[in-house]
């Protein structure tokens, strides 16, 4: 019994965008992902305020590649 080798994969086009915080973070607070670069992000200081002042808190921030990912969450309220 003969076995072929496995075909080669095919090159993804862009792999699926991960989410970049846990799952369980969902179910507490309503999140906004926000993706630039560091120098514009930089340039955003009075957005970034003015979500702190609407209720918004910076949960997180990291670094992709070249984009700075930021995570905004607000506790959810009832409805």
């Amino acid at each position: 019994m003969t076995t072929r080798p496995a075909p080669a994969p095919t090159p993804a086009t862009r792999p699926l965008p991960s989410t970049p915080y846990p799952p369980h973070w969902e179910h507490v607070a309503d999140l906004r992902v926000f993706r630039t670069t560091a120098q514009e992000w930089e340039k955003l200081i009075g957005w970034r305020t003015d979500m702190l002042k609407r209720g918004w808190k910076l949960l997180k921030i990291m670094s992709e590649e070249t984009e700075v990912v930021a995570i905004f969450g607000r506790t959810k309220t009832k409805e």
